[in-house]
């Protein structure tokens, strides 16, 4: 039996209840506690200790649309509310958010494509990310590189580990030539 637009599912919110909560720097207080555990204050509600961040768009905005969690006392995982832009709060309050974001992503910054070699279909990468230098082998496929942004590549190695190329035409010109030749679409 389908359910009409005007009811719901036994247990489920009606749509029109459901409303984003944003976080401002006027409503919400960002701040270390417990345990040196990320903490907020939401004005008009309670604070909220354990807290996570997340990163609703993390390819299109990396510093925007920071969604902030906490797990309730049953183990599920409850959004607090949405910051829309992080630069509007403290710069403390900004490296708290960002520390908990970096806990959650791990993604590797590839400065420069030094060898490709393809064998096996895999394809052997030695890079230098802002790590140092790297090798990393990543399965020749198409799923494998994703487009990031307008002009950047995320490639997934065989491990799932992300590295990210922001904007290819940072690279050197010979190390496009090598990733291009066996990334090009």
């Amino acid at each position: 039996m389908a359910l009409s637009e005007a009811e719901t599912a036994p247990g489920q919110p009606d749509v029109a209840d459901i409303a984003l909560r944003w976080l401002t720097p006027e409503n919400t207080q960002i701040f270390q506690g417990t345990y040196s555990l990320l903490h907020c204050t939401v004005k008009n509600d309670r604070i909220y200790r354990a807290v996570f961040a997340v990163l609703m768009f993390p390819i299109s905005h990396p510093a925007r649309f920071v969604s902030l969690r906490y797990t309730d006392p049953d183990d599920k995982v409850l959004e607090i509310g949405i910051i829309e832009d992080l630069t509007t709060f403290s710069p403390q309050a900004q490296d708290l958010v960002r520390a908990s974001l970096g806990k959650h992503y791990h993604e590797q910054r590839i400065l420069r494509v030094i060898k490709v070699r393809c064998e096996f279909s895999m394809l052997f990468f030695d890079i230098e990310t802002q790590r140092g230098p790297e090798s990393i082998i990543v399965p020749w496929r198409y799923d494998r590189a994703e487009d990031f942004g307008e002009k950047g590549k995320i490639l997934l190695d065989a491990l799932d580990n992300r590295f990210v190329i922001p904007d290819l035409e940072d690279l050197p010109p010979v190390d496009r030539r090598r990733f291009r030749a066996y990334i090009y679409w």
